[in-house]
């Protein structure tokens, strides 16, 4: 809207046109006139009035076509038409109403209702302006609202996989060394690779033949308490828990996240399953079950990665290490914890460990000398 309103007036008499324009001036309002249509419809585009006041009968163009053409063409903004008329035939009136003129005014023109006509035509104009105005901020928002729904969309889709990654890592690290590998953005560390690592196997004694004989639901009774206290032992110590096996489970140290202390680690933890699943091994005396618990330790280098397929993965120690620390495991005695030399040498500062003798081992070309692990000193 122009400030004041600009109103093009169309007539072929000058002295109508001066009327008007003398009367609309008293008003305060902005005139421009057109002699004939053609002429009225090069201003309406170049001047691009609020308002048109225009005469039917003119020459070159009628106003009734002059309507139609400004209606059509879809580069004008909206501009009322308020067509005047000597006619009062009601088909007149209704051919320009119908060819997109907004109301109309018949000769000779009345004051009042001159100015009526003009303010409600400039209000429907104001009116169309605000809707408009709306309608692109309405455009806008919604624009922006989709561009944030879509970065909300990608930031949702990258939260689930970031939370796929910790359920994934969580499975088999402690907690808090899943969350060091995320910040750090190292699964690069999760990859195959070899490493000198500490591996540790503890299962129950007496578990085969109390399952043998026990009904099911006690037996998912016993291994949901037995787990129940090894993996809160696991996380505590800051194991990587590679997989459970019914009653046996296999953790081991010093990867992913490099460990200095593993060996010392190893041995905390194994103490710890020794004196807690001692406790709960009370209890199920109790309830008429015999059962322990056996730890083997191992210490050397293995093959790390993942393994699996799509969907489930597991990240496992592969070589010699487990195999050994599995079969110390399996000669373990109730409450015991058998241990490679080289192991009890790397804790000999926080525990002591006496020499059993060698044992043959299966898969193995020579005999090993194997320890038990006595009581550990804690950190």
């Amino acid at each position: 809207m122009h400030r004041p309103a600009k109103i093009l007036v169309a007539d072929d008499m000058a002295d109508n046109v001066d009327i008007v324009r003398a009367r609309l001036e008293r008003l305060g309002y902005d005139v421009i006139v057109a002699g004939n249509g053609e002429d009225a419809l090069e201003r309406a585009r170049t001047d691009l009035p609020d308002l048109v006041l225009l005469d039917v009968m003119m020459p070159k163009l009628d106003g009734i076509e002059v309507v139609k053409r400004l209606k059509a063409d879809a580069t004008l903004p909206f501009i009322p038409v308020l067509l005047l008329t000597a006619k009062s035939d009601p088909k007149d009136i209704v051919a320009g109403l119908d060819s997109g003129a907004d109301d109309y005014l018949t000769k000779p023109i009345d004051n009042a209702a001159l100015a009526a006509r003009v303010r409600a035509m400039l209000r429907i104009k104001e009116l169309h302006h605000q809707i408009r105005d709306q309608a692109d901020r309405l455009a806008q928002q919604a624009s922006e609202l989709a561009a944030w729904a879509g970065r909300l969309e990608e930031r949702v889709a990258a939260q689930l996989a970031e939370l796929e990654r910790v359920g994934r890592l969580k499975r088999f690290l402690a907690p808090q060394i899943a969350e060091i590998v995320l910040s750090d953005g190292a699964d690069s560390l999760l990859q195959s690779h070899r490493r000198e690592v500490v591996v540790l196997f503890c299962d129950l004694r007496g578990f085969t033949a109390f399952a043998e004989t026990a009904e099911p639901e006690e037996v998912m009774a016993v291994l949901r308490e037995y787990h129940g206290v090894l993996g809160p032992l696991v996380r505590l110590h800051e194991g990587t828990l590679d997989h459970f096996a019914g009653d046996g489970i296999m953790v081991f140290f010093n990867d992913p996240v490099p460990s200095p202390d593993a060996p010392a680690q190893a041995a905390r933890l194994a103490d710890a399953i020794r004196v807690e699943i001692g406790a709960l091994a009370e209890i199920w005396h109790e309830r008429g079950y015999t059962l322990g618990v056996g730890i083997g330790i191992s210490q050397g280098f293995a093959t790390l990665g993942q393994i699996g397929f799509e969907g489930r993965t597991d990240y496992t120690a592969i070589g010699t290490v487990a195999n050994v620390a599995a079969r110390l495991c399996a000669d373990a005695k109730s409450g015991e914890i058998l241990i490679t030399r080289k192991l009890a040498t790397a804790v000999s500062e926080i525990a002591e460990a006496r020499s059993i003798g060698s044992v043959e081992m299966k898969g193995l070309a020579r005999p090993i000398e194997v320890y038990r692990l006595g009581a550990v000193r804690r950190s």
